[in-house]
C-alpha cells in the first residue's frame, strides 16, 4: 500500500492548490470561496521515483456549530487517521487564528508525522511572516507558495524522506466507476454504503459534493475505483461559475470510467436531465446501470415494479441494454448487488466474439430479413469482424454502407444481443465498403 499524506487546516488556505501542484491534475477545485472542497479527494504523487497519495481535506473549522462545516471537521479528523504522514497548512497572510491553534492541538494528540507549512508566501521579503506561527510550538515550518511553487520541493524532500517503498505500478484491473446523477439523489450515500464507512459527506443541502472524489474500493480481491461526482443540474438552474466547473469535471469523471452508475430518484422517476446525462454516458460508450434508490419509500404492490421498469426502459429508449437495480443506500437494501452487477457489466464490455460465430449471427439475420435495396440495388453484407472492445466494435463490410438504414443497424443490433449478451454495453456497427469487381478490374494492369 502506498504511504498516504493528507493535507488539512482551515478553509482556504491554499490546500487544494497544493494538491494540485503535487498531483499534477486540477482534480480539485480551487476557488476563492470558503468550503469549496468539503470532502476528501485521494491523487497519485510520483516524487523522484518514490509514489505516494495525498488527500485533499475540506477545511477544518473546529468551533462551527454550522452542519457542513461541522460535516468537513469530521472529514478532516477521518484523513487524519488515515493518513501516514500530515502537512498542516497556515494561511501566512491571514496570520496565526485561535482555528489554527485549537488545529494544532488536536495534531498533537498524533503519534504520526506533522509537517508545518505556512502558504502564500510568494517572495523571500514575506519571511517574516512565518515569525507568528513559532506559537504554536512547532520547531520547524516551511514556507511555501503552492500557487508559484516556492518552498514545495523541499517541503516534500521531508515529507517522503522516510518512505521506503517502491513506486507501485497502477492497476489496469481496476474497475473505474462513475457514480452521476441529479444533486441529493444519494450518490454520497450510496459510496459510504459500499464502503461500509461515512468516506463521503452526506447532507440533504443539494450540491454538497462539488468535486468528483475518488475513492478505491478492495473486495474479494477485486479493486474498484469510486467516483462520486457532483450532481448535474439544469443549464438553467447554473448560477454559478463554479457549479458550472463541477458540470464540466462530473462529465470528465464519465469519460474516464469504465462503467457508469446512472442514480434515479425513485420518488421522482427519470428526468429530462437525466436523459441528457444518460446520453452522454451511452455516446462515450460507456458499460452503464440504472440504479433506482429511495426504493423504501415507495408505496408498493405485485405490479410496481414491472410497471416501474417499463418506464424506465421507455424514458432511456436508447439505453435499453442497461440494467435497473432498485435500492435503498439508506437501509442498504439490494446494495450488495452492485459490485457484482458491476463485474458482470465490466466482462460484457470486455467481451470479443469470434469471428466465425460473428459471421453466423450476421449471415442468419440477413436470410430472415434482408436489408432494404438501395437506389434499385440490392444491398449485401459480405463479411463482419470485431476490432475493439470497451466498447464491442464491429465493422461490416457491404457494397453500399449508405444503403444501411438506420432501423436495419437496430436489427442487427439486436440479433447480436440475442447471441452474445453485451448485458450493461453499448456497441457499435460500423459499415464500410468492400472494394467491388470493377474497382478490381480498373487497378489490374494491363498486358
Amino acid at each position: 500500500m502506498k504511504p498516504i499524506v493528507a493535507i488539512v487546516g482551515r478553509p482556504n488556505v491554499g490546500k487544494s492548490t497544493l494538491f494540485n501542484r503535487l498531483t499534477k491534475t486540477r482534480d480539485a477545485i480551487v476557488h476563492n470561496m470558503p468550503g469549496v472542497t468539503r470532502d476528501r479527494n485521494y491523487g497519485d504523487v510520483n516524487w523522484y521515483g518514490k509514489s505516494f497519495t495525498v488527500i485533499d481535506t475540506g477545511g477544518f473549522e473546529p468551533v462551527s456549530k454550522d452542519k457542513i462545516l461541522s460535516q468537513m471537521r469530521e472529514q478532516t479528523q477521518l484523513a487524519i487517521e488515515e493518513a501516514h504522514s500530515i502537512i498542516f497548512l497556515l494561511d501566512g497572510r491571514e496570520g496565526l487564528t485561535p482555528a489554527d491553534q485549537t488545529v494544532s492541538d488536536i495534531l498533537r494528540q498524533t503519534e504520526k508525522p506533522v509537517y508545518y507549512a505556512v502558504n502564500k508566501v510568494d517572495a523571500e521579503k514575506h519571511e517574516e511572516l512565518v515569525f507568528d506561527f513559532y506559537r504554536l510550538g512547532a520547531d520547524n515550518f516551511h514556507t511555501i507558495s503552492a500557487e508559484h511553487n516556492r518552498g514545495v520541493n523541499d517541503l516534500i524532500d521531508e515529507v517522503v524522506h522516510d518512505f521506503q517503498k517502491e513506486l507501485e505500478e497502477e492497476d489496469s484491473e481496476t474497475v473505474k466507476i462513475a457514480i452521476i446523477g441529479r444533486p441529493n439523489v444519494g450518490k454520497s450515500s450510496l459510496v459510504n454504503k459500499l464502503l461500509g464507512e461515512n468516506r463521503l459527506l452526506v447532507s440533504d443541502v443539494p450540491g454538497t459534493t462539488r468535486d468528483a472524489v475518488d475513492t478505491l474500493l478492495e473486495k474479494d480481491d477485486k479493486k474498484y475505483l469510486l467516483i462520486d461526482t457532483a450532481g448535474i443540474r439544469r443549464k438553467s438552474k447554473v448560477s454559478e461559475r463554479l457549479e458550472k466547473y463541477t458540470i464540466v469535471k462530473a462529465l470528465g469523471s464519465i469519460d474516464r470510467c469504465d462503467v457508469v452508475l446512472l442514480l434515479i430518484d425513485a420518488s421522482e422517476g427519470v428526468t429530462e436531465q437525466d436523459v441528457k446525462v444518460a446520453g452522454y454516458a451511452h455516446e462515450k460508450g460507456k458499460g452503464c446501470i440504472v440504479i433506482v434508490n429511495k426504493w423504501d419509500l415507495i408505496e408498493k404492490d405485485n405490479s410496481t415494479i414491472g410497471k416501474y421498469v417499463d418506464q424506465v426502459k421507455e424514458d432511456l429508449k436508447y439505453m435499453s441494454y442497461a440494467p435497473i437495480l432498485f435500492i435503498s443506500a439508506l437501509t442498504g437494501q439490494r446494495v450488495q448487488k452492485i459490485l457484482g452487477l458491476i463485474d458482470d457489466v465490466t466482462e460484457q464490455c470486455r467481451m470479443r466474439v469470434k469471428t466465425g460465430e460473428l459471421n453466423r449471427v450476421i449471415e442468419e439475420a440477413a436470410k430472415k430479413h434482408h436489408p432494404p435495396s438501395y437506389q434499385g440495388r440490392f444491398v449485401k453484407i459480405y463479411f463482419a469482424t470485431q476490432i475493439a472492445s470497451s466498447p464491442p466494435t464491429f465493422v461490416l463490410f457491404t457494397n453500399f454502407p449508405k444503403g444501411i438504414h438506420f432501423s436495419y443497424e437496430r436489427y442487427l443490433e439486436n440479433k447480436v444481443r440475442e447471441a452474445f449478451g453485451f448485458e450493461g454495453t453499448p456497441f457499435r456497427l460500423l459499415f464500410k465498403e468492400r472494394a467491388g469487381r470493377k474497382q478490381f478490374k480498373r487497378n489490374k494492369p494491363e498486358r
